[in-house]
């Protein structure tokens, strides 16, 4: 329990020596946030994993091992939505694994959040973000996961400042999406949140201090820096969290030492297949893969048909699950779908056999 209040104190320091001119409600006159609650919340967590039996515990995969599940569903954002993480991932089992059958599953959704914010006047007014626990139910219920992955943050924040309400509320969503996983048997693991990029869209950002932000706020990756580090001190609590956040941040200040203007993100947010890979290769280091064999960097046929079928089958899951996003194209039904997988599994498996 010691350990797991230092960790929070920790990150009571680090927000506490960046400093800042926000005072949103929650923090102090002097600029500091009032951590007692989440020191009383990790008092609490650490006494109730004493007292729980190992019985208890939530199923975990040891770090450096493929996940012995047979369905691993992916959940997130627009990042995840766009698939290439889950596609380098897929096409490296498939090379690395052919004994093994596991079907990764995309039901990403643009937009979406876990903590059910929406910033006033997104998407020009048409829509507001939709919101994970509207559809969770539904999705967990009809793909029935062994695993469940789960991105999410960088919308939660909604592009402002940190704030109280907005951290609260995305926690507490992350800690709801565990219990529904959970409650179905299956296991959890949380990704901490994309990197965003401020420096390729400078000109458009905003400062501290304003009531509204309709374009993003200019220290928005303090914002996930933050939801990433709760996230990471949530391992004491035995959850299971791959550090996407710190990964993209070390590998794009790596590269600015000799390219000053290199970014994964043109737009700030959503990461270029290079981005991608930085991803994949945290998760791919977490399960004992390697995406730099010569046998998965060659085989763009593999990842080309991966590719076919990741996108045929994301659509039809959207569609089956019933999510209420304007603007995503309609998916086959799902048995069509089935069966177009069925036949570029075989090539897959074909090609792979030839290898």
């Amino acid at each position: 329990m010691l350990v797991q209040i230092l960790l929070v104190l920790h990150l009571a320091l680090s927000v506490s020596l960046a400093g800042g001119p926000v005072k949103p409600s929650g923090w102090s006159p002097q600029g500091r946030y009032d951590w007692s609650h989440e020191i009383r919340c990790a008092q609490i967590s650490a006494n109730q994993d004493q007292e729980s039996n190992n019985s208890d515990m939530p199923k975990t995969t040891a770090a450096g091992t493929l996940p012995d599940v047979s369905r691993i569903l992916f959940l997130g954002d627009s990042i995840t939505y766009s698939g290439h993480y889950i596609t380098l991932l897929e096409t490296a089992i498939r090379i690395q694994h052919p004994e093994r059958d596991v079907e990764l599953l995309n039901l990403g959704l643009p937009s979406e959040t876990v903590s059910g914010l929406s910033e006033p006047g997104h998407a020009c007014g048409q829509f507001p973000r939709p919101h994970l626990h509207e559809r969770l139910t539904r999705v967990l219920d009809e793909v029935r996961p062994d695993l469940v992955v789960a991105c999410y943050g960088m919308n939660d924040g909604i592009y402002f400042p940190l704030r109280e309400d907005r951290f609260l509320a995305y926690r507490e969503g992350i800690m709801q999406l565990r219990t529904e996983v959970q409650r179905r048997g299956a296991e959890l693991l949380l990704l901490t949140p994309a990197m965003f990029d401020a420096q390729p869209i400078a000109d458009r950002l905003l400062p501290d201090g304003l009531e509204t932000y309709p374009q993003p706020y200019k220290n928005y990756d303090d914002v996930l820096e933050h939801y990433a580090q709760w996230l990471l001190t949530k391992r004491m609590d035995h959850w299971n969290v791959v550090d996407v956040h710190g990964a993209m941040k070390t590998a794009v200040l790596e590269r600015r030492k000799t390219e000053p203007n290199f970014t994964f993100a043109a737009d700030g947010v959503h990461p270029n297949e290079a981005g991608h890979e930085v991803i994949a290769q945290a998760l791919a280091d977490h399960w004992g893969l390697d995406l730099n064999t010569e046998p998965v960097q060659a085989s763009d046929d593999i990842r080309a048909l991966v590719a076919k079928k990741q996108e045929n089958m994301k659509h039809a899951w959207l569609t089956r699950t019933k999510h209420l996003r304007p603007g995503i194209p309609a998916g086959q039904s799902l048995e069509e779908a089935e069966k177009s997988s069925a036949g570029w599994k075989q090539q897959i498996s074909d090609l792979v056999g030839r290898d």
